[in-house]
Order: structure tokens, then C-alpha cells, then sequence
């Protein structure tokens, strides 16, 4: 059974730009450190990426797998699947729910559940899921706002 996680982060820059930065793909392995590829593989007519395969090696835990991605129409919430089981996971779910906070700042709340294809201890697999979501969120904001100083 998957669990799901959620957390939210507040990011001092407007909304199009944390989408933006969500959005591009290729750029994961720059600034989110577990991701050691990412490759969109297929495109909606306007653009957005609508899969992406990953390869992430975050130390004790290796894996191959394409995220499928639907976007709301003002891109306020940004949601993934996992295509197919992976090596690693029988299911990925996931949504960025981006909000516009009208002072130049966003809060952003990641909601993830993971449904891994190996066992688990339970309190080893919520440190892991906090670990993950943690380093996603602080790894999004440093990018984001270090974009948005240096433009």
C-alpha cells in the first residue's frame, strides 16, 4: 500500500517562475541532486513536457523510471504518475499545488506517495519520505530564488 506525504514551502518568488523551474526537466540534474538524468520524452501540443524519464541515484537507492505529468490550465497544480513499475517502486503519485501569495512570494505544497517494490520498515520508510520531500522542497526554493536574483 502506498502512503502518501505532503509539505509545504513558502518561496520568495512569483508563481510563473516556480513553474517555470518545475517544468524544465533537463535542468533537474544542475540543482536537485539525486536526479542524475532527466529526459522529457514526449510533449503536449502547447509544449509541456507530458513524460519524463528519471534516473536518480540517491545512495541507497538507485532507479530508472518515466513520470507521466498533467497540469492544470493556470498551471497552479502540476500532477505526476509513474508510467510503469520500476525497478524500485510499484507506484509514484505526486502534484506540486503552486499558490500565488500576492507578495511577490509562493508557497508551494509537494504531496508525494510512493509505493516501493522492496520492503520497508515503517519509521526507516517515513524518515526516507522525509528525507525526500525535504530535500525537494529546499532544493526548489535555493534554485528558484537563485534564478530570480540573478535575472
Amino acid at each position: 500500500m502506498a502512503d502518501s506525504s505532503t509539505q509545504s514551502i513558502v518561496i520568495a518568488a512569483p508563481p510563473a517562475r516556480v513553474t517555470s523551474v518545475i517544468c524544465d526537466f533537463a535542468r533537474y540534474p544542475e540543482w536537485a541532486e539525486a536526479v542524475k538524468r532527466a529526459e522529457v520524452v514526449e510533449e503536449y501540443e502547447d509544449g509541456y513536457p507530458a513524460q519524463v524519464q528519471f534516473v536518480i541515484d540517491a545512495g541507497v537507492m538507485t532507479d530508472e523510471y518515466t513520470l507521466v505529468y498533467e497540469y492544470a490550465e493556470d498551471i497552479s497544480r502540476i500532477e505526476w504518475h509513474l508510467l510503469q513499475p520500476s525497478r524500485m517502486q510499484r507506484v509514484q503519485n505526486g502534484s506540486y499545488d503552486i499558490a500565488d501569495n500576492r507578495d511577490g512570494t509562493s508557497s508551494v505544497t509537494y504531496t508525494l506517495e510512493v509505493e516501493l517494490s522492496v520492503g520497508m520498515l515503517g519509521m526507516f520508510r517515513r524518515k526516507a519520505e522525509k528525507m525526500i520531500m525535504d530535500a525537494a522542497l529546499t532544493q526548489l526554493k535555493r534554485r528558484v530564488e537563485t534564478l530570480d536574483t540573478a535575472s
